[in-house]
């Protein structure tokens, strides 16, 4: 079963290996990290690392899995790429601007939390 997880991956964090174990469990897993201008578009913030660092990062410490970079024009692109057979969110994910869960060919199911009060992106760059 292939699995589909993406977001911004920026200084990983125990929050973000809960995410990916999770997925790893379900089955082969495609991640793909979001681009540094797509980051800045959407969050309006400048990752501390670079695309190309949070690629090599999530490939560092998960080295069974395929890490993809997101397309710069098109959110769906790296979604008919992989033609996935379920795509898994963090418990407070959003999806990018004009994209919905009804524009995936694919169940879409939410994870749960694992220590939000602690290990929330936005609160660590506090």
């Amino acid at each position: 079963m292939k699995i589909l997880v993406f977001g911004t991956f920026d200084r990983l964090h125990p929050g973000h290996h809960f995410l990916l174990c999770k997925a790893q469990e379900r089955g082969e897993l495609f991640v793909v990290v979001a681009r540094d201008a797509t980051v800045q578009r959407i969050k309006k913030i400048i990752p501390q690392q670079n695309q190309e660092e949070r690629m090599q990062a999530i490939a560092s410490a998960y080295p069974g899995i395929t890490v993809l970079l997101g397309d710069a024009a098109d959110y769906l692109v790296p979604v008919l790429e992989v033609n996935p057979d379920l795509i898994l969110l963090g418990y407070d994910q959003k999806l990018p601007p004009g994209v919905a869960e009804e524009d995936f060919s694919c169940p879409v199911e939410r994870l749960e939390a694992f220590q939000p009060e602690r290990w929330k992106s936005s609160l660590l760059k506090k």
